[in-house]
């Protein structure tokens, strides 16, 4: 069975909006410039969409070269500059503790504004803030899985930047995703191993724009995937790590081994 990249999203800020690709790098520890930067609260506990939904209408841009960050905020507002820190934080994600740099300069102030509560904006003093660690630097969907869900959700179609995964495909049935795990799969130059399904959580009943909440996909995903046997509660999609880095781009084959 094989498919091919129908979409490529990252995100350089954890929680922000979505920056769809034509081409990405799959290193050791995931794509390149995805989850480079993350938001803590006052306390330094992580602070996401699930917690303030309106996060996902910031656009950020990370460029690694220049190691300058933009971000552009629904207004119109445009904060950027090239990346300083300015001391060290100890905090945990998804994977356990985790050692991260505050980010020193405008970008803090101009997210507390738009939140509407103290943010702090830190980077991980190594790798990156996927919820996995490098063992998930890799996601995917198919996206029949997406018009599956639209049918039982009665609605026209789903958006799946919903979901936040790396990579969409087309081409496989839908959920095929879900007998890849504990195999590997070709993704276009790059070569990765799925460990485990996605389980879900409520920021995929957000509008990907707005954050505001308007559609129940978990009540969807409890009715027709409840009972499926997973590595985690309401799967929709799977991750895994790279085993073999490669650039991967739109129209590229997805195979498993």
């Amino acid at each position: 069975m094989r498919g091919t990249v129908a979409w490529i999203t990252i995100a350089p800020v954890k929680s922000l909006a979505l920056q769809p690709l034509d081409e990405v790098r799959l290193g050791q520890q995931g794509a390149a410039a995805d989850r480079r930067f993350f938001l803590l609260d006052e306390d330094g506990r992580l602070l996401n969409a699930e917690r303030v939904g309106k996060l996902v209408g910031v656009q950020s841009r990370y460029d690694e070269a220049a190691n300058t960050l933009e971000l552009r905020f629904p207004g119109g507002e445009v904060v950027a500059g090239e990346v300083a820190t300015d001391g060290e934080i100890e905090t945990a994600i998804y994977h356990g503790a985790l050692g991260a740099d505050r980010v020193a300069g405008p970008w803090a102030a101009a997210l507390s504004e738009w939140a509407g509560r103290p943010v702090q904006l830190v980077r991980p003093h190594s790798g990156t803030a996927t919820d996995r660690g490098a063992e998930g630097g890799v996601t995917l969907v198919s996206t029949a899985a997406l018009e599956t869900l639209a049918a039982e959700a009665e609605c026209d179609s789903v958006d799946g930047r919903r979901f936040r995964m790396l990579f969409g495909v087309d081409g496989i049935p839908a959920h095929a995703e879900d007998a890849w795990v504990g195999r590997q799969v070709r993704i276009g130059g790059a070569l990765v191993k799925l460990h485990g399904n996605v389980g879900r959580c409520v920021v995929t009943t957000l509008d990907p724009d707005t954050g505001e909440r308007d559609l129940d996909t978990l009540h969807a995903l409890t009715r027709y995937r409840g009972e499926v046997e997973t590595t985690e509660r309401l799967p929709f999609g799977v991750w895994g790590q790279v085993l073999e880095p490669g650039t991967v781009r739109l129209g590229d084959v997805v195979e498993p081994r």
